[in-house]
């Protein structure tokens, strides 16, 4: 549960050592503007002086988060549970914990893989030279954690730059602050302070954490703030990766079986009380499937969600200002239908929002223009395939796309003329637990990827080397350039 790399304290003392020896003493967890400085110059040192090169090491580092999270489960559960005024243990497991564990034993199994050293393609020309890339820490990652899902996305990017032997720094969300002290406690007694360290602060600290030099910085959250957060890593030149959400649209055709399209949409809408980044949005069908749509959603509530003031699987809106943003989308609807999916009404005091559908709302709403993180789904109506394709594509592109349709040609149609961070055939929300597949946003919705290989891969430096052999033939390309360079350059001039 310690950096393994301490062995190097043994060795002879140096100048690098001395500064370190100098510096405060190493935080698990930083609370003042000032203690996160004074441990990110730590941890840059460290990164600079003793790298994570080794295996051996990056697989401990995993081995500790894998235990940790094994250990803690239930006492992290609860936490969120109180962020939120309730979300089930089950919903936090499901959403949370299942792919963190998946993500780090596909992580011990591929790692040591992907930071293997490996030969590249060499045009002939350049033989017998050849090429190679060589995979490398960064240094010191930041992570900036939103609150909806504040264990696996704070979970998700520590595995990718800790198999790839990166030092982390992790801010912590404001608005979930008894799981962000439970983290940070947990971090404190498995990890190192060499290796890990956990922020914790209000917006003010989180504006400074944006601001430090990071060999990369990674942030989960709206795209307002996205910008925000990419404007104040500029100056230092800090490289970002950004999952900043969008409104994420689903396309029903009219071959789908809409029992098993509701089945699908309800989960992803319902999921985490709609809280979701990649959550079905908005649904764009035919207007004849309208009303069946809320018939089923209707059934589907009725038996997956009975009693649901006092449901055990459903969640509450994490707090009193995110409520009264969502209820204002809909006391604002003039002229739509809102059809209630229970017969439960909105309660601020417990922030319970049950499920609605809302018919046709205007296209220039608040409703249709802002991300609705919340169970409130639209239904609008296209007329043709490549209706449905415009009104996607005259919006901002969005974090995922989901399509409902059996038909080959169609779903050609849609995979090939829309651009999506991710897109799901038949599914919602499901690529973001796929190792294999990079997971990111395009355009508003974010920018770069990571998970699995792709994260490794983001969070690493790729070195690309040329290796010369002694027998090198562009020396006869050097000049006096005579008859021979010119032979040589009329094979290759057009």
């Amino acid at each position: 549960m310690t950096d393994s790399n301490q062995h190097v304290h043994e060795q002879a003392p140096t100048d690098a050592s001395f500064a370190l020896q100098r510096m405060p003493e190493a935080l698990s967890t930083a609370k003042t503007i000032d203690e996160m400085k004074a441990q990110f110059a730590r941890l840059q040192m460290l990164s600079r002086t003793r790298p994570i090169n080794d295996w051996g090491t990056r697989e401990t580092q995993l081995d500790n988060l894998e235990v940790m999270l094994s250990d803690n489960q239930e006492s992290f559960a609860k936490a969120i549970s109180a962020d939120f005024g309730y979300r089930s243990q089950s919903e936090t497991q499901f959403a949370e914990l299942f792919p963190s564990f998946t993500g780090i034993s596909h992580a011990k199994k591929h790692g040591k893989k992907w930071m293997k050293t490996y030969r590249a393609p060499i045009s002939p020309i350049y033989m017998p030279a050849h090429n190679e890339i060589q995979p490398q820490p960064l240094g010191v990652v930041g992570i900036m954690v939103p609150w909806n899902y504040p264990l696996f996305l704070a979970i998700g990017p520590m595995i990718d730059a800790l198999v790839a032997g990166n030092r982390v720094m992790v801010k912590m969300s404001e608005a979930a602050p008894q799981f962000a002290q439970t983290f940070a406690d947990a971090i404190s007694r498995y990890f190192s302070p060499d290796m890990i360290c956990v922020v914790l602060g209000e917006v003010d600290i989180a504006a400074a954490f944006s601001e430090l030099p990071f060999d990369h910085l990674l942030y989960t959250g709206s795209t307002a703030v996205g910008k925000k957060v990419m404007a104040a890593a500029a100056p230092n030149l800090t490289p970002v990766t950004l999952e900043l959400g969008g409104k994420s649209p689903v396309i029903v055709l009219d071959d789908a079986n809409l029992e098993s399209v509701v089945n699908r949409v309800m989960m992803g809408k319902t999921l985490n009380a709609g809280q979701t980044c990649i959550a079905p949005d908005y649904v764009l069908i035919q207007r004849q499937y309208h009303d069946q749509f809320i018939h089923l959603a209707k059934e589907w509530m009725a038996k997956h969600y009975p009693n649901i003031e006092n449901n055990p699987d459903y969640s509450r809106i994490i707090n009193g200002e995110q409520f009264k943003r969502v209820k204002g989308y809909l006391d604002a609807l003039t002229g739509v239908e809102i059809h209630a999916l229970t017969a439960v009404e909105p309660n601020i005091e417990t922030r319970l929002m049950p499920p609605v559908i809302v018919s046709e709302p205007a296209p220039d709403s608040d409703l249709m223009q802002n991300e609705i993180f919340a169970p409130i789904l639209p239904l609008m109506h296209y007329e043709t395939l490549d209706d449905a394709i415009s009104f996607v594509n005259a919006r901002p592109r969005p974090l995922a796309l989901y399509v409902f349709s059996d038909n080959y040609s169609s779903i050609e149609n849609v995979r090939n003329n829309t651009v999506s961070g991710g897109l799901c055939i038949n599914e919602v929300i499901m690529h973001v637990a796929q190792h294999d597949l990079p997971f990111g946003g395009v355009g508003d919705s974010g920018t770069g990827a990571y998970h699995g290989k792709a994260g490794f891969e983001r969070l690493s430096h790729m070195k690309p080397i040329f290796v010369q052999t002694k027998l090198n033939g562009l020396n006869f390309l050097l000049p006096p350039y005579g008859g021979l360079f010119k032979k040589a350059m009329a094979l290759f001039l057009k």
